[in-house]
């Protein structure tokens, strides 16, 4: 059954009109992408990318040693923006990301299994379900990436106070004021441009040739003639890389840059090669789609949280 709720969800991630919207769950048989491939196909859909619905609440946040050889991003969710600009569950989040970044587990589910590295008599689920107890909120450690480097250096950046999180390293023979302005530059740019890839050679296979044949039937359905069809198919593959992998995206502050041409000037200046090695993007939220509150119901939450809070003598933002 085709949901008026499956409906608003596909025409907010593909800008597609109500009844194409429906029309396409029909035709997909309600599976979400399936019927994004159907609009792309048919020359509907705005978005390109799987980015999902970012609704849920939360912060965003980040840990770069002292020496920028390590460091970790993470993601910690929350019911309501009203627990996510709360002071103690920022430092929660700050001190989640600190444990991250030197934690040999790679998984939310076995860090927090680790003693917290705040009160290490507790673990940090323990710390967790002692925060979700005072602020009356669900909250979860939803994700982080973290990084080291012994040739290089690892930065962040923050955008929107905890929105969104970008964690770059970057291969170089010097941590300096360049390697430093540098890796900031990268860190912002993947931050606004949201690349999906490094470079070319990182996109799968998979992921290639599902791309090609969806431009193909677009161009099918257009009317053009197989031949014709093919080459488009071309063009559009290029205008996918440079969309979608960071070294052929133009620079956001020059478009007569790629960052691939920016690396290589900034490196001719610093007197050796400066290269992104890998970097990590978080969003807020992203995928996770939240449950809907009417306004009323939502005040009413919030005031009581307040007054608990109040009532507990503790600080409220």
């Amino acid at each position: 059954m085709i949901t008026a709720q499956m409906v608003k969800e596909l025409r907010e991630r593909t800008g597609a009109g109500m009844m194409n919207c429906k029309k396409a769950l029909t035709k997909a048989n309600g599976d979400m992408e399936k019927a994004i491939e159907v609009l792309r196909e048919n020359g509907l859909a705005t978005a390109a990318k799987k980015s999902g619905r970012t609704t849920a609440e939360g912060l965003v946040d980040a840990f770069i040693s002292p020496d920028s050889k390590c460091g970790s991003l993470v993601e910690v969710n929350c019911e309501t923006d009203f627990v996510s600009a709360n002071g103690e569950f920022k430092e929660f989040v700050k001190n989640a990301a600190k444990q991250a970044a030197f934690s040999k587990t790679d998984s939310p589910e076995e860090l927090v299994k680790e003693n917290y590295i705040a009160n290490s008599s507790v673990t940090l689920k323990d710390a967790l379900t002692s925060l979700i107890a005072k602020l009356g909120e669900n909250m979860a450690i939803r994700r982080f990436a973290k990084f080291s480097t012994e040739k290089g250096l690892v930065l962040s950046y923050i955008h929107g106070e905890g929105k969104i999180g970008v964690l770059v390293e970057l291969s170089c023979d010097s941590v300096n004021d360049i390697t430093k302005t540098v890796g900031k530059e990268i860190a912002m740019q993947i931050a606004a441009a949201n690349p999906l890839f490094l470079n070319r050679e990182s996109v799968d296979n998979k992921t290639l040739e599902k791309e090609k044949e969806i431009y193909k039937v677009e161009a099918l359905n257009e009317g053009k003639p197989e031949k014709i069809a093919v080459r488009m198919v071309e063009g559009k593959v290029k205008k996918y890389y440079k969309q979608n992998c960071l070294l052929e995206q133009e620079w956001i502050k020059d478009s007569d840059y790629s960052i691939e041409k920016y690396l290589k000037e900034k490196s001719k200046e610093a007197g050796f090669p400066i290269e992104v090695k890998r970097f990590a993007r978080f969003e807020k939220g992203e995928g996770i789609e939240k449950k809907e509150e009417n306004f009323a119901e939502e005040v009413k939450n919030k005031l009581n949280r307040r007054s608990k809070c109040m009532k507990n003598g503790e600080h409220i933002v």
